[in-house]
């Protein structure tokens, strides 16, 4: 253990904390295997890491998880290929994972899909992860490609365009995240993300549901969404407060049909759901200019102005933008 520690010690992280950001000026296309240390004196019966695996490379790497970027690491092999099942990995799939970690999840998505391409914030991590694929799964490293920056940054990916985002993706960034992944590559046809468990209902929600709001309608702009299991809290180290769950979305053969803009459509969403106990003819009355302009778009929509958002469809809120659109 010693002797790992130094070798950790010894890593020069690329561009240190101050490291850039962006996704355009942090890409990292499989770096040359760093001295840093990949769990050796417990190895898993396979490829994969086990719980013992991902405490002597936590270890080892100094690493500590912090409820700051929400890292809980999943230390159970037959969890993360659970995940990748569900997910409906194939072999030419090409996937993008937000959030690695020390590379769980990475492995065995590198034994089901075509390539791998990893984001990651964390500096030490991200230094990590490479040499983490070199040695324990060497025959796929050369499908594998990190990318060191903030989700929320990325704007393109190295090699093919993705075809699938599977992550486990921390609690209070997952909304957004996977919102900006969905939005910037339109390649991506499937996706499975595990988030907090409330944050999966939510996502997955129909409209008339009391969780029905913003992330429910805005998902469902680009995907069809639905729960795909519960996730335990016995599987992470270390383990949250909360449970998790497993969330669907299949990228929409046709986009929504409708004249108005996503950045308009979304407008009226964030309207209505600001205060989602008011009416819409009430709640839309700033976006609209006046409550009088907020009803006669709703009517021209057919929507009732006394209904609220939370029983609208995300074909009804475009109806309501386009509308307003011509009134203007």
């Amino acid at each position: 253990m010693l002797r790992l520690r130094a070798a950790a010690r010894a890593v020069v992280r690329p561009g240190g904390r101050g490291a850039p950001r962006s996704g355009g000026d942090a890409l990292a296309r499989r770096p040359p295997a760093a001295p840093y240390p990949c769990p050796v004196s417990s190895p898993a019966p396979d490829s994969l890491l086990g719980p013992a695996d991902i405490r002597e490379l936590a270890a080892a790497l100094g690493v500590r998880p912090t409820k700051q970027r929400g890292q809980n690491f999943v230390i159970d092999a037959n969890t993360v290929r659970r995940i990748v099942r569900t997910a409906e990995v194939r072999p030419d799939d090409t996937v993008v994972e937000v959030g690695p970690g020390l590379g769980s999840l990475t492995l065995a998505l590198l034994e089901a899909a075509d390539r791998v391409t990893a984001v990651e914030i964390d500096d030490v991590l991200a230094a990590a992860l490479p040499a983490t694929v070199a040695a324990r799964m060497p025959a796929r490293a050369d499908r594998f490609a990190l990318v060191h920056s903030d989700a929320m940054h990325v704007t393109e990916l190295p090699g093919p365009a993705p075809t699938a985002l599977v992550a486990n993706l921390p609690y209070n960034v997952a909304v957004p995240v996977l919102l900006h992944m969905l939005d910037t590559f339109p390649s991506i046809e499937r996706t499975l993300v595990m988030v907090q468990s409330e944050v999966a209902d939510r996502l997955a929600a129909a409209p008339g549901s009391k969780v029905y709001g913003v992330p429910s309608v805005k998902a469902n702009w680009y995907a069809e969404v639905k729960r795909a299991g519960a996730i335990g809290r016995n599987v992470f180290w270390p383990a949250p407060n909360v449970d998790s769950g497993l969330v669907s979305l299949v990228r929409r053969t046709e986009p929504i049909r409708t004249t108005a803009t996503k950045r308009q459509v979304f407008a009226v969403v964030d309207a209505a759901f600001a205060q989602r106990r008011k009416t819409l003819r009430a709640a839309l009355a700033g976006w609209a200019g006046s409550a009088a302009a907020a009803e006669a778009a709703l009517v021209a929509a057919g929507v009732s102005p006394q209904a609220r958002g939370e029983s609208l469809t995300v074909e009804e809120f475009a109806r309501i933008a386009e509308h307003a659109q011509q009134g203007a």
